[in-house]
């Protein structure tokens, strides 16, 4: 393994999870960023009060992401074993925090439409 290329990358995700899991969570990562620019786009403007909610969700998210991944990697936190291990579980929280965050600020502004000032 000299190179880390993308396709090495997706190969081994997809081997991690499987195929059918793997491309449902991407294909779900690209319809809820789609939505979040959708949202962006319509409302012209970030809410802040909106956002503040979506921070709150982000320890939960980072929370479900390591969760998940010791699920389907079947291990948990006695199976950490260097500091390569906790870098990945920090990507893995890190991602789930900013997902959870994402995902929670554009349904509200799908449940929602923006008020004249808020």
């Amino acid at each position: 393994m000299k190179d880390l290329t993308l396709g090495m990358v997706i190969a081994v995700w997809e081997e991690m999870f499987g195929p059918a899991l793997f491309w449902g969570m991407a294909g779900a990562a690209a319809v809820v960023t789609l939505l979040y620019l959708y949202v962006l786009i319509r409302d012209r403007r970030v809410s802040w009060r909106k956002f503040l909610l979506a921070q709150l969700a982000m320890p939960f998210g980072a929370a479900a992401a390591v969760g998940f991944v010791w699920r389907i990697t079947h291990s948990g936190l006695r199976d950490v074993g260097g500091p390569v291990d906790v870098i990945v579980l920090m990507g893995v929280a890190a991602a789930g925090a900013v997902g959870a965050a994402v995902l929670v600020y554009t349904a509200q502004s799908l449940v929602r439409r923006p008020a004249a000032e808020e």
